[in-house]
């Protein structure tokens, strides 16, 4: 190659120059001994020696020998490498410089630290995480699932006294961010489309700690003429799906590390009622303790119940009690429990599903009587979606749905504990 000046300093504007190689290309070209390629890549300069440099992009990273007489590079430095590939190194290597920090490189705090610090462990999340969504993807549309969007911004965020949502403004009528899509992607079950499936973004008011973000990501999927034990058995093949996508070059991909032990992914999963929960736990009567004091009901079931389930294998806990149905119709001859359920790992809920009701009167109901509950507990009111409501009326097939925690789910499948951990730039980084 020739010597001509090392440093130009700005990207060609011709597409044919473009660099088409990356480092992870690099590290899959076979070569034999002795032999080179041409190549040329983006890059950023992590490390740098008189002789040469180290290179680093999207976590992967290659050592590169500076042609005799390169001057050498900032640190910090943006370039494009051109040079000699031979498996292992890059030689006689040029810089073309892009962009200089304006500052000490790396940042004490700065993004740089936070994505490639701790052996780049963050970085990695950020590329399983691509991974999790590609074979989330394949799983749908393997299942003849459509993709859908639905708004981020609606007139009403859903009724359940447990969460709060955030208003928007600059709109001519209220306006919320959807603590989840459910509403309007039934109204597309009733329209016509009885496959379907999303992944969003989902904000909650007041959620924080190692399992929660006030802006998380959701995977929701509704499968017409089915039940909760449908997508029951999606969320098994899903999840190991997953696994064997992001884990691949494990000895056995489904198993994957917990806090209390590995824990087995391979489905099928066993089931577990409420009921049979609380009792081997807590020694309670989960029906009875609900319809005295639901509050009580929960506060046994996340400290004595919750933290025991899941430990070597997830389980799908089932048959909650009728009052706490929300949007889930009730067991067909057992009236006294509906057919929801959540599934647990590890002592934490990844998802939360039901055997969809499609009575509109029912829905109505139910409805009215949570905004009474708001209203007492003084929460925000917010109003009853008519559209939704409406969508009943004309008729939504029998359907079973599910809504999963993305995030969670990239914490089982990387074995982290903390969501901050697996999100690029959590809530706390803004």
């Amino acid at each position: 190659m020739g010597h001509e000046d090392p440093f130009v300093r700005s990207a060609s504007s011709d597409p044919t120059q473009v660099p088409r190689d990356t480092i992870a290309s690099l590290r899959r070209l076979a070569l034999q001994p002795g032999s080179h390629v041409d190549v040329r890549f983006p890059g950023r300069i992590a490390s740098v020696l008189p002789s040469g440099c180290l290179v680093g992009d999207r976590g992967a990273s290659v050592w590169c020998d500076l042609c005799e007489g390169h001057p050498t590079p900032p640190d910090g430095a943006w370039v494009v490498v051109r040079g000699l590939w031979d498996g292992a190194r890059v030689g006689e290597a040029q810089l073309e410089l892009l962009n200089v920090p304006t500052q000490p490189f790396p940042a004490p705090g700065g993004d740089w630290r936070w994505l490639n610090d701790d052996e780049g462990r963050r970085m990695a999340h950020v590329l399983a995480r691509a991974a999790m969504m590609r074979a989330v993807r394949e799983y749908f549309d393997g299942e003849r699932f459509v993709e859908v969007e639905t708004p981020l911004a609606v007139p009403s965020p859903g009724l359940d006294t447990h969460l709060d949502a955030f208003s928007v403004g600059g709109s001519r009528a209220p306006r919320w961010l959807i603590t989840s899509p459910e509403y309007q992607m039934k109204r597309l079950l009733s329209g016509g489309l009885t496959r379907i499936y999303q992944t969003c973004r989902c904000f909650r008011r007041d959620e924080a700690g190692a399992l929660h973000q006030p802006e998380f990501s959701m995977l929701e999927w509704y499968r017409g003429g089915a039940g909760a034990e449908d997508v029951m058995v999606d969320t098994e093949r899903l999840v190991a799906h997953a696994a064997r996508a992001l884990r691949a070059a494990s000895t056995d991909p489904l198993m994957v590390p917990g806090r209390h032990g590995p824990i087995d992914l391979t489905p099928p999963w066993p089931r577990l009622t409420i009921a049979q929960a609380f009792q081997r736990f807590a020694g309670k009567d989960a029906d009875a303790l609900a319809a005295e004091d639901e509050a009580r009901f929960f506060d046994v079931y996340t400290s004595e119940v919750e933290p025991h389930l899941g430990r070597e294998q997830p389980v799908f806990l089932t048959h909650w009690p009728a009052s706490m149905a929300s949007l889930a119709r009730l067991v067909p001859g057992d009236p006294a429990h509906a057919e929801r359920f959540e599934l647990i790992v590890d002592g934490v809920e990844l998802c939360n599903g039901f055997g969809e009701l499609i009575d509109a009167a029912e829905q109505e109901r139910r409805l009215l009587h949570d905004q009474g509950a708001r209203a007492a507990l003084g929460l925000p009111v917010y109003p009853v979606d008519q559209r939704f409501l409406d969508a009943l009326r004309e008729g939504l097939p029998p359907s079973g749905g599910n809504a999963l925690g993305l995030d969670r789910l990239l914490m089982l499948l990387t074995g982290e504990t903390h969501i901050d951990d697996v999100c690029a730039i959590p809530h706390a980084r803004l």
